[in-house]
């Protein structure tokens, strides 16, 4: 297969196996936004590319930045830039792991409650229907957890890595990312990751795991005019 994909890994999702999930504005795609954050343009988008983005996505709306988009036109207020790290699978030890379970809508609150105290990125209220979570409890109570977000064809990106400050050092999230990977692999796909480039104890753990880095990225964010058009 092919890493191509990768350079624009949300628009073959929501175009692939995501295809399901996506809202469309004219060339522009993007998840339900209690699904996930990301937005999609072509790689080599047409005139009023960011009109579409505005419609789809409504005035005053804060929008992430598709790189292949450009920069936004002028009116539109830029709020970061987050200089970013895409990791390929390169021979991770993937396996199951006894301990992980895998979650459920019901674990969802609990889910939101990790990821607010740990901040491991984004994961909204039905990011969970995107793929597998797993995760591991200690007296009941969801310590940490990893699972599967973009799904561009023959790939599958592991996402929401985290753990609960007091539990942290145990190799929890090495453990539950070589889960993930082995059901991704079940699948005969390949997973892939992202992380922030600042992220380095993050990136250095992702290499001893097998991962490798692939190519360096930006995460940003801007905001619509509040007078935007809308037809």
């Amino acid at each position: 297969m092919t890493e191509s994909v990768l350079d624009n890994a949300a628009l073959a999702a929501l175009t692939g196996p995501h295809a399901g999930f996506a809202e469309r504005r004219g060339q522009v795609l993007r998840y339900p936004v209690d699904v996930a954050t990301f937005l999609a343009v072509p790689d080599q988008p047409g005139e009023g590319v960011w009109d579409e983005i505005a419609a789809l996505a409504g005035p005053g709306t804060v929008v992430p930045l598709a790189p292949q988009a450009g920069p936004p036109p002028a009116g539109w207020e830029v709020l970061r830039h987050v200089a970013g790290v895409q990791l390929v699978d390169d021979g991770v030890a993937a396996e199951p792991d006894a301990e992980a379970i895998r979650l459920t809508e019901a674990d969802v609150p609990e889910m939101l409650d990790l990821v607010a105290r740990t901040r491991p990125g984004p994961f909204l209220p039905r990011t969970i229907t995107l793929g597998t979570y797993l995760g591991i409890r200690r007296g009941g109570a969801l310590i940490a957890m990893a699972g599967e977000r973009l799904h561009p064809p023959g790939w599958t990106e592991i996402s929401a890595v985290c753990t609960d400050p007091s539990f942290r050092g145990q190799g929890l999230a090495s453990r539950l990312v070589r889960a993930v990977a082995a059901g991704i692999r079940e699948r005969e796909e390949t997973p892939f990751l992202h992380t922030s480039a600042a992220n380095v104890s993050a990136i250095r753990l992702y290499e001893s795991l097998g991962f490798r880095l692939r190519r360096r990225t930006v995460f940003g964010q801007a905001r619509v005019p509040v007078d935007a058009a809308v037809a």
